[in-house]
């Protein structure tokens, strides 16, 4: 009785792997979130340490968020596994742009989830993704403030200390 719940989910199959794989990459995102504090907790970047504290919870809600959705849509819900996350960086501008590259990569599986729902007449995950649409606007103008302010601050001593303060 249950596969036969299964075939009629909500949302259509492509789109569900879709999703699953954006679990993954969320799950990824996260746990890159915490490399990168950890490396700012252990150079003294307090406010960026906490900025990606934070960063790394978000990219988990919004896992869970798609893991949700997948279960209530009647899908099957995959949790990630989660390897590969690179705790080497040479400065506090590299994990910047590291993490403005990451957010660009979520942003456009984001989009590529959303052509393939509007490909397939999926109107449920569509819907549902336009919230990540808008949340990935802000993430990527987030990081490119920050990158900003190396440009108009600096990039040596004092200049980092100031940058980091300034991260909210």
């Amino acid at each position: 009785m249950k596969d036969i719940a299964r075939l009629n989910m909500s949302i259509k199959v492509t789109s569900l792997d879709a999703l699953n794989d954006q679990i993954q990459m969320e799950g990824k995102a996260s746990s890159s979130y915490l490399a990168m504090a950890s490396w700012c907790d252990q150079h003294s970047y307090t406010g960026s340490a906490e900025f990606f504290y934070r960063q790394a919870n978000e990219e988990r809600e919004h896992m869970m968020k798609i893991f949700k959705f997948i279960n209530d849509c009647g899908g099957n819900a995959i949790s990630p596994e989660i390897s590969n996350i690179n705790h080497d960086f040479s400065s506090l501008e590299e994990i910047f742009e590291t993490a403005l590259e990451q957010e660009i990569a979520v942003t456009n599986t984001i989009n590529k989830i959303i052509s393939l729902a509007k490909k397939t007449e999926d109107f449920a995950v569509e819907n549902f993704l336009q919230w990540f649409v808008k949340e990935q606007l802000e993430e990527e103008k987030s990081m490119r403030d920050i990158l900003d302010l190396f440009e108009v601050i600096g990039r040596e001593g004092i200049a980092l200390k100031l940058i980091d303060e300034r991260i909210k």
